[in-house]
């Protein structure tokens, strides 16, 4: 990091959280403070939902799930499109038709209290672990660059996002993610340039693209049944649409962002616009991690892109010091191997050759995780969230880097301020507002929702203090969406769709179908995409069930 690096960081940041405190000074009622006054056009829906979900996991850990295991994660979101056209045509039209502040007032009507306020309770607290993730991703970030302790980090990037949340609330979010959207664009873009501009002479796009597919890189589609399998095209549609469906139509942090719409028509189009650019938005992204690892075919890649991983080892007894240089020689000669290959051309032979060099380097990677961490317990040897950073410190030049940090950093701030935001309302209106019997003035709720956003804000500070890395950052929040999303979307689908169902059975059913999914992720019986599908099915047979037997009973 050189200083124009630190003034282009900087800067980027600063304007984003001052313009929105400019922006959005003086909202006096909960219309506008909640809901944004409900003016807000199209666009800035669909940019403002697309940077709610692009958090800085998008741009930290996708590029190296690709740069790992390929192209085939697009296929989570395969079903995204199919979930946009049903909120559009099913919930967009009944949340603006009631006119709410939070999805979840919707349930009270159709069902009772008790229902909207475990359904509430239920978004909370995934939300506010997902929060907590989202300023987690980017401390990881500035820890490997600055070398600052991690709590320091989450407390700097959580206060950041809570001055301007707080200060503005709902217009706040949505006018400074736009701006953060255009940074994030340009600089993924600028980086993809950077890529393929360092790739060798004769290395063309098409070249890089046959490269990264003889290493398995450019499998997008699997149409298999293996259950084994996060990502194929089935968990895509049919896991990925109730997943969607639940995350787009009923987490508040999404579905603020719709009803501050100027109308039916405006939310409507913002969601659409928002299915058809994102599914190419994280294809690009995994381009990008496959063509970081093409630059990595030409150019020296350390065993482990965790940089606390070599300090690890620095750090450690000769024995384990020498027994890691061996892997890294070796390591050296198969990159030296692989590049020869490639130069010499890609025919079947060598095709089969440079798998088998793959496969020997992943097994030296395992063993190095080993003696990683026989030399640091504290040390994460799951390097996928590292490897776009790395490249980036040591391949970007001056300036770039702190704009492509910008990028991370604007994408975590955009989805943390969206999560907040989220969460202060439907404490507000869903918790506190519905329980006090008092009538107090606008003014009252507005300030309590300052102070709620403050609340979840400082939890989620916490929560990041004592998060870890799990497989990788973006599985690990689609995993905690997982578990509790597809017992929302029933619970909503049945208020829908089923109208002879009651309160009584639909509080029940949720209340059985979130411990049995919480035992099914827990023993590890299904790919936690599946999670979605099986919450949302569980949930409706039970509360019909329940309901009819009530009946009889009556």
């Amino acid at each position: 990091m050189q200083a124009l690096d630190w003034i282009v960081l900087s800067a980027t940041l600063l304007f984003i959280v001052l313009y929105g405190v400019w922006k959005t000074r003086g909202s006096k009622n909960v219309e506008d403070y909640i809901k944004g006054g409900s003016e807000t056009k199209w666009w800035t829906i669909g940019l403002s939902v697309m940077a709610t979900q692009a958090s800085a996991i998008t741009f930290l850990s996708t590029p190296g799930q690709a740069f790992h295991s390929g192209m085939g994660f697009v296929q989570f979101y395969f079903g995204l499109p199919i979930a946009m056209v049903i909120i559009c045509l099913v919930f967009i039209p009944i949340y603006h038709k009631l006119k709410v502040y939070t999805a979840y007032e919707y349930l009270e009507g159709r069902f009772d209290k008790k229902t909207r306020i475990l359904t509430a309770i239920l978004f909370l607290i995934q939300r506010g672990l997902a929060a907590g993730i989202t300023i987690f991703a980017p401390a990881i970030i500035l820890s490997a660059v600055l070398g600052w302790d991690l709590i320091t980090l989450n407390i700097i990037i959580g206060l950041l996002v809570i001055i301007y949340t707080v200060s503005g609330g709902t217009k706040a979010v949505s006018v400074t993610q736009k701006q953060q959207m255009a940074v994030i664009f340009a600089g993924m873009f600028i980086a993809f340039y950077l890529i393929l501009q360092y790739l060798p002479d004769g290395i063309t796009f098409s070249k890089a693209l046959e490269i990264a597919g003889a290493s398995d890189k450019m499998q997008v589609l699997d149409f298999s049944w293996d259950l084994n399998n996060r990502y194929t095209v089935w968990t895509g549609i049919l896991g990925g649409t109730f997943l969607m469906l639940s995350y787009f139509g009923t987490d508040q942090s999404q579905v603020q962002r719709y009803l501050s719409g100027k109308s039916v028509r405006e939310s409507q189009l913002g969601l659409i616009f928002n299915g058809l650019l994102k599914v190419p938005m994280q294809f690009f992204i995994l381009l990008v991690g496959v063509m970081v690892f093409v630059f990595y075919q030409f150019n020296a890649s350390p065993l482990n892109f965790n940089p606390k991983a070599e300090e690890a080892i620095a750090n450690s007894n000769q024995e384990t010091i020498a027994a890691y240089v061996q892997l890294e020689e070796k390591h050296r000669r198969i990159e030296e191997g692989k590049k020869a290959l490639i130069f010499e051309g890609l025919n079947e032979e060598n095709v089969v050759l440079l798998q088998q060099f793959n496969e020997e380097d992943k097994l030296l990677k395992e063993e190095a995780k080993s003696i990683i961490t026989q030399a640091d317990a504290q040390v994460e040897t799951n390097d996928k969230d590292y490897v776009f950073i790395h490249f980036i410190l040591n391949n970007l030049p001056k300036g770039l880097i702190g704009l492509l940090l910008a990028v991370i950093l604007s994408a975590a701030m955009s989805s943390t301020a969206s999560e907040l935001n989220a969460l202060a309302s439907t404490t507000a209106i869903d918790l506190y507002k519905r329980n006090v019997t008092k009538e107090y003035s606008e003014a009252h709720y507005v300030s309590i929702s300052k102070w709620f956003t403050l609340g979840w804000g400082i939890l989620a500070i916490l929560v990041a203090c004592v998060a870890n890395l799990f497989d990788n950052l973006i599985q690990l929040v689609n995993i905690i969406g997982s578990i509790f999303y597809g017992n929302v979307l029933g619970i909503f689908l049945l208020a829908f769709f089923f109208k002879f169902i009651k309160g009584n059975a639909v509080f029940i059913a949720a209340i059985i179908t979130q411990l049995i999914i919480i035992v099914v992720w827990y023993l590890d019986w299904l790919p936690y995409l599946w999670l979605n599908a099986l919450g949302c099915g569980l949930v409706m047979l039970l509360a019909v069930l329940i309901q009819l037997g009530l009946s009889k009973r009556n």
